[in-house]
């Protein structure tokens, strides 16, 4: 006897008749799995994901657009993990400079922890523009 299991996936159009049951039944097939699928409500299309912070919706487009100041905060979190300064730092340094998290509360390790995921999403964008290789000269420029 073999052990090999078999598997087949039926989209049905319809609703699952008594008869195809008994007809899979009595071929020595048994139902391992329902998947149940519907219409989503209207109101379920509104909920959507919150702006990645560096980005705000253009008022007048509801385009995604980049938000200067979130960038720049971006940036010095970048720059400072980078340069592998502690969480702590990189949230002091960036309250001392006037940025706020997107609620509008002071930056702690916790929160600067918290954008690791969008620092890392964003890295190559990051490292590919004029601002970040200008940054790394005079940073090496200041270091020399």
């Amino acid at each position: 006897m073999s052990n090999r299991t078999e598997r087949e996936r039926q989209v049905l159009s319809g609703p699952l008749e008594d008869q195809e049951l008994k007809r899979r039944s009595d071929a020595g097939w048994r139902m391992s799995a329902v998947e149940w699928v519907r219409e989503a409500p209207a109101d379920a299309a509104a909920s959507t994901e919150p702006v990645p912070y560096g980005l705000q919706l253009a008022p007048e487009t509801a385009v995604l657009e980049m938000n200067p100041t979130e960038w720049q905060a971006l940036l010095l979190m970048m720059d400072m993990t980078v340069q592998e300064g502690p969480y702590w730092s990189i949230a002091e340094e960036l309250n001392r400079r006037g940025f706020r998290t997107r609620n509008g509360d002071p930056w702690t390790p916790i929160s600067v922890f918290q954008m690791l995921p969008r620092l890392i999403e964003l890295g190559p964008r990051i490292f590919a523009t004029d601002e970040w290789r200008k940054r790394r000269e005079h940073l090496h420029r200041a270091g020399d």
